[in-house]
């Protein structure tokens, strides 16, 4: 598969997803969109992958959607462009839903801006690892009278809480790495030169996991969300019950005796 905008590679079990149109700072184009949903849909019917990483070329990681593609002229000025605004619907939500339910866990490694539906791409990775000049920001409301969109008015208030969530999205200020990580919005903040080594390094160690990790970590979190403390724990008893059928479970448990490490293969 040939794309334009983005970047495919595979080594070693990982994935690697990177922007490509540096000179727009990797701005979320529908063509980018397009490329991006047709590679996921391709990385997920692959048994070789057991963890996919999303950076940016450049110097950003996303600055979000690209505003020449969503406005157009108008006697009174710039305007809405309806039709493109569309895509948002028809690319850019799918593509957030696709990525929450890839079988493989999702890193994003954060280089530099990552701002708007850019910050949304982040939030819906698995792990967030951010080079320490990276930065997060959310710029609609006070900028352009925009809501957050892609999920990051859902992702934040649970991340973050209400009184955070509302300082960022109403003041529009650029929260840095050092800050998401002390926040616990992202995982970690690496030094610049350390974080595609370190994001390689976390991918690796989860494509050496089950196959079922990702899956079952973001359903066991989403019905803790929605259920009361009874439920969840009758919940967590039935999916042991599943789990602890399969060939992963015998396979761990025999590593721990054996004191060698596991051997999950690929699936």
């Amino acid at each position: 598969m040939t794309f334009n905008l983005i970047r495919v590679e595979v080594a070693d079990h990982v994935a690697w997803l990177t922007l490509n149109d540096a000179d727009s700072y990797n701005a979320l184009t529908k063509g980018m969109q397009q490329e991006m949903m047709d590679a996921l849909e391709s990385l997920k019917e692959r048994d070789d992958v057991g963890a996919l990483i999303i950076t940016g070329s450049g110097q950003a990681f996303c600055s979000g959607a690209d505003l020449k593609w969503l406005t157009k002229e108008s006697e009174s000025g710039p305007c809405v462009n309806l039709e493109a605004l569309q895509m948002l619907d028809q690319l850019a939500n799918p593509l957030v839903l696709t990525l929450q339910e890839l079988p493989m866990p999702v890193v994003a490694a954060v280089n530099g801006a990552a701002a708007g539906a850019g910050f949304s791409l982040a939030l819906a990775a698995d792990i967030v690892l951010a080079g320490r000049s990276a930065f997060f920001t959310s710029p609609f409301l006070p900028r352009l009278g925009l809501i957050p969109d892609m999920g990051a008015s859902w992702m934040l208030p649970a991340m973050l809480g209400r009184a955070r969530t509302l300082g960022l999205i109403l003041l529009g200020e650029r929260l840095t790495a050092e800050k998401a990580a002390e926040w616990g919005l992202i995982w970690a903040c690496v030094d610049d030169s350390d974080l595609i080594k370190d994001a390689d390094r976390i991918a690796s160690r989860l494509a050496a996991a089950p196959a079922h990790i990702a899956t079952e970590a973001r359903r066991a979190l989403a019905a803790a969300g929605r259920q009361s403390l009874d439920a969840q724990l009758s919940y967590e008893y039935q999916r042991q019950r599943d789990l602890a059928g399969r060939p992963s479970f015998s396979e761990g448990v025999k590593a721990f005796l054996e004191k060698r490490p596991p051997d999950f293969g690929r699936r």
